[in-house]
């Protein structure tokens, strides 16, 4: 925020931004839990990561949060009263947490497509944002009907780049069911996802540093696949700020950059929301996530457990295709443990 009060949410010419990757999926798939494993800290209160909530868009900062309205107005919020935001009047609220995976791209938690009642609008409105999307499915009712609605109306630009996630995978309990749902689902998404991963969130987040329970949950897997998802978002987003769910086809002329000014925030001390900050690639700092958090012991290398990480040399895989180092160095995370919940009260915590 400038000392006139005003924020410029599209960028000046010349300047980059970082890839903006959205969790999506039905009330209850787990996408709570895929942001816990992500960030390494429950960014929300617990009491409140089951309300409904508009579309959370998290980045890396120190600022406070605030909520965008609608008609443009920004407010700065309370955490701790972030369940009595009005829902319909509210566009986005804007979360800043200092998260290694932060360092290199934004994260945008959108509430369950499928909540009754909540107007589609209330997510529908930020899709606009998005570069690319982790959708996450319930494996005991994987890809509904009302998920491939949604899906189907994406644009080709994101689809292209975004993966589809079977959580809850330990659900099912013989190889036959878990070959029957993976079988199904690949057929009925077939040509709308780049990956598809069976995965068991919160087997991930209790995993620790034991990498055979790592690898077993299916994280290993995901993990590298979206350290390579944000390197190559991060080349496409450095050619134009126009995020690709509304970026026209790559063989087409770029859009030109626009601005959208932004009405002063209202019932805040002057200054204190500072200009949201989309910065270059640069080089990591250890995790300070707010929040409730364990942590969750540093893995020695990206290769071995498939983690995200920040700050340690990735080890070449002689059986895989190998990166330079320095490719590597700025896109690595790290996933640190969050004391998983018994089932019953995980699944009452998840958007």
């Amino acid at each position: 925020m400038s000392e006139t009060g005003m924020q410029t949410i599209a960028d000046t010419s010349g300047k980059s931004r970082k890839p903006r990757i959205a969790l999506m999926g039905e009330f209850s798939a787990g996408k709570s839990t895929l942001s816990n494993l992500l960030l390494g800290a429950r960014p929300l209160p617990e009491k409140v990561t089951a309300t409904r909530l508009s579309p959370v868009w998290i980045a890396h900062g120190t600022d406070p949060a605030y909520r965008e309205t609608v008609d443009g107005e920004l407010y700065e919020v309370s955490l701790s009263n972030i369940g009595q935001i009005p829902v319909e009047e509210t566009r986005v609220i804007r979360l800043f947490l200092e998260a290694d995976i932060l360092e290199v791209c934004d994260l945008i938690d959108f509430p369950g497509i499928s909540d009754p009642n909540m107007s589609a609008d209330v997510w529908q409105r930020m899709l606009s944002e998005v570069d690319a999307v982790l959708w996450c499915t319930h494996a005991t009712q994987a890809w509904r009907q009302s998920e491939a609605g949604v899906w189907e109306t994406m644009p080709a630009n994101v689809r292209a780049r975004s993966a589809l996630l079977i959580t809850r995978w330990d659900k099912l309990l013989t190889d036959r069911d878990r070959n029957r749902v993976l079988g199904r689902v690949k057929r009925e998404t077939e040509g709308m996802f780049e990956a598809i991963f069976p995965i068991s969130l919160t087997q991930a987040l209790a995993a620790g540093e034991d990498e055979a329970k790592w690898a077993a949950s299916g994280a290993n897997a995901f993990a590298d696949h979206l350290i390579d998802l944000v390197m190559r978002l991060t080349e496409v987003v450095s050619r134009s700020m126009a995020p690709l769910y509304t970026a026209e086809p790559p063989e087409s002329r770029l859009p030109p950059q626009q601005t959208r000014r932004i009405q002063p925030l209202k019932q805040s001390k002057p200054g204190a929301l500072k200009a949201v900050r989309e910065e270059d690639i640069v080089t990591p700092r250890r995790v300070r996530a707010t929040g409730e958090r364990t942590a969750r012991p540093r893995r020695d290398a990206v290769d071995t457990a498939g983690a995200l990480k920040i700050g340690a040399e990735a080890q070449p895989d002689p059986d895989r295709t190998t990166r330079p180092a320095a490719e590597l160095s700025g896109l690595r995370s790290t996933f640190a443990e969050t004391k998983p919940d018994d089932d019953a009260e995980a699944a009452s915590r998840e958007r």
